[in-house]
């Protein structure tokens, strides 16, 4: 809107005209709209609330702190957002103010104190002398021509002449005022919709915003928001199947709090599809609506999909996530740092965090998550292959010491066919950003990991390779050599439990000169392998086959597998491999439950934005002016007019009627004009 101010008032008064001058101005209102727009672009690319450790993930930590400070993770609940939102509507509210009287007068008023002069300055304009013609006659003229051409008139006599004032889209105006009144009014909504009123009643010191990982029940009355408390919010609640709640968590910068409902929702099944590559096809969610108030007894039964939500008494309900509500998982731990095979039975629900011992303390087992299905390309695919297998159920979860640092862990339950031979698969990363290193265990001839672990036992129990290499008879003249030999060989055993064949490579580079440091490795690792080699073989004999004569390629093949295994162990940082034996699955299904007092208000200013933006370059107001006098028995006829846009249409407009009046001016008028433009007035 275009404010044109009028002068400075003087006295008393001058004060509050310069600040209805500034707060009117329309340099301020775009600056503020612009500040808005990028703070809305900020909140739509930068995902909002979400935990402060993915955002320090993404970022890196000067950047993220940087962010926080701004604000950049709840634009639309900083106080800085909110009060420039608050100033444009007070801003657009006093343009509208001071413009609304004159644009108003400007749609009623026709305007007919002009001069001859004037008129012939304009740019659209015509004029001639109508002989053996009064004016009354004349006027009646004009008035059934600009009837004819939808304009409205007003005619106004001054004595010696008159003129007829004529307007035509006045309403074209309007289109201002209703696209001013509706950025007012959305603004309106958007401040009803917004964290307005948890910042509010944060501000007042009424609420607390919780940081502690607590349950719903324990979290302290000053930081639930009762039914009813704040009009508008957004939150979201895990739903497993069975179970039901009243009440969603809304989170705040990095914590939440809880709102409770006046209702309860019950989730009675869920079902989740999925495409051929893995991605969720749809999922839906079955559910009872408790409202002893409303329903009395009997609950209302309900489908809630992608895209279709539920509204129920003023909140929608829409189905936005899905995950585990607590599968039930039947474990085995694996002992891999101990010289006893046997596996420790163990029972535990996803969400659960069970105490494990270790070799440096006590570690917390934090159970994060259980998947059915693992729809994954196919390991040996080409580039370009889209085959895809199911790898079957998995599970995840971290080992947690008494520091509190964690390694994440992800399981697959059933072995994984690759190139040819099977293998349990098991992926460890220390930090959340971080690729999977993966831990490839063999597979026996029972698809158990079995055999693999009790090689990796064997080889740290201290007492039975002793008893093998270091305290058996050794006949012969080199006795004593062949001692030395085998403690050299259970020393490289020690190093290769503990910390890998780089640990060999380490030891190497310590004792040997670096002129022979290359051989002197090599020779280490073969005799490294050597020995592993014996102690499998002991193992494949503890098992019942004939080895006397040399193992088979498929026995071989396991060897070289279970080498790569026992490199990586190292690295896993686990005390114990976890496999899974059994599971009762229980899916969740995440619901976003929203209450949006201002969404009526947004729609009102919304219908008021289209309804102004298409008065406005849809319509084009304009106005004609027509100077009727008496020149001893004719009438001098002077015709201009103006359009505030589309001019070239106006041109063509303003041509037909000229013509119109010219076709109806009589005997010498065409000759004798004296000032006729109208040809190159339109050209």
């Amino acid at each position: 809107m275009n404010d044109t101010a009028a002068s400075p008032p003087s006295g008393r008064h001058t004060l509050s005209w310069v600040v209805l001058e500034f707060l009117g101005s329309m340099n301020l209102a775009i600056t503020l709209l612009v500040i808005v727009a990028v703070a809305s672009v900020i909140g739509t690319v930068l995902q909002q609330n979400q935990p402060y450790p993915d955002y320090i993930l993404k970022f890196g930590p000067f950047w993220f702190d940087t962010f926080l400070q701004l604000g950049l993770y709840d634009v639309y609940g900083t106080g800085w957002f909110i009060s420039i939102l608050a100033f444009l509507i007070l801003s657009t509210s006093v343009c509208i103010y001071r413009q609304a009287p004159i644009l108003w007068r400007e749609m009623t008023r026709f305007r007919t104190q002009v001069r001859l002069d004037s008129l012939r300055g304009f740019h659209q304009r015509a004029e001639w002398q109508w002989l053996n013609q009064r004016p009354d006659a004349a006027l009646q003229a004009v008035t059934d021509l600009l009837q004819k051409r939808g304009y409205r008139w007003q005619v106004a006599d001054h004595g010696d002449h008159q003129v007829v004032a004529a307007v035509k889209g006045r309403f074209n105006r309007l289109g201002y005022l209703l696209t001013h009144t509706a950025i007012v009014v959305i603004g309106i909504g958007g401040l009803l919709d917004g964290n307005l009123w948890l910042k509010i009643k944060e501000w007042r010191g009424e609420l607390r915003i919780e940081t502690r990982d607590l349950a719903a029940r324990d979290l302290p009355p000053e930081s639930r928001l009762a039914p009813g408390t704040i009009p508008a919010f957004r939150g979201n609640v895990m739903l497993p199947e069975g179970s039901s709640a009243n009440f969603i968590f809304l989170r705040v910068r990095d914590g939440f709090v809880l709102q409770e409902l006046p209702f309860a929702i019950e989730l009675k099944d869920f079902q989740v599809a999925y495409y051929d590559t893995g991605q969720p096809k749809s999922f839906v969610s079955e559910v009872l609506i408790h409202d002893q108030e409303h329903l009395g007894d009997q609950p209302l039964a309900a489908t809630i999909r992608v895209n279709h939500p539920l509204v129920y008494s003023g909140y929608a309900i829409y189905q936005s996530d899905f995950g585990d509500g607590g599968s039930k998982l039947d474990l085995q731990a694996w002992p891999l740092a101990a010289p006893r095979p046997e596996p420790v039975a163990a029972k535990g629900e996803v969400g659960e965090a069970l105490k494990v011992g270790g070799s440096s303390g006590a570690l917390t087992l934090e159970l994060d998550s259980f998947r059915l299905f693992n729809l994954l390309p196919e390991p040996d695919a080409q580039p370009g292959d889209r085959r895809f297998r199911n790898f079957g159920p998995s599970f995840g979860f971290k080992l947690r010491d008494a520091t509190g640092e964690a390694r994440e862990y992800f399981n697959y339950m059933a072995p994984v066919q690759m190139e040819g031979r099977w293998f349990h698969i098991s992926g460890m990363r220390a930090q959340p950003g971080d690729p999977f290193i993966y831990l490839h265990i063999p597979a026996d001839a029972k698809s158990s990991p079995e055999r693999f672990l009790r090689f990796n036992a064997r080889l740290r129990d201290t007492d039975w390779l002793r008893q093998r290499f270091e305290h058996a008879p050794v006949p012969g003249e080199n006795a004593d050599f062949q001692r030395d030999f085998n403690r050299v060989r259970l020393n490289l055993l020690e190093l290769v439990t503990q910390g890998g064949f780089n640990a060999v490579a380490e030891r190497a580079k310590a004792v040997v000169p670096a002129d022979r440091l290359q051989e002197a490795t090599t020779l280490y690792l073969n005799i490294v392998r050597d020995t592993l080699a014996e102690v499998f073989v002991e193992i494949l004999r503890e098992e019942g086959l004939a080895v006397e004569q040399g193992i088979g390629e498929q026995e071989e093949a396991f060897f070289n597998d279970a080498v790569s295994a026992l490199a990586v162990l190292p690295t896993y940082g686990a005390p114990f491999y976890l496999q899974l034996a059994g599971f009762q699955q229980v899916e969740a299904s995440g619901l976003q439950i929203t209450r949006s007092s201002g969404a009526v208000v947004v729609y009102i200013g919304f219908a008021l934005l289209t309804l102004g933006v298409f008065v406005m370059f849809y319509t084009s107001y304009r106005r004609l002016w027509i100077w009727l006098a008496d020149e001893d028995g004719a009438t001098r006829l002077a015709l201009a007019g103006v359009a505030n846009r589309r001019q070239i249409e106006f041109a063509d407009e303003f041509a037909g009627l000229a013509a119109a009046l010219e076709r109806r001016v009589t005997g010498r008028a065409s000759s004798e004009s004296i000032n006729q433009e109208v040809s190159e007035s339109c050209r």
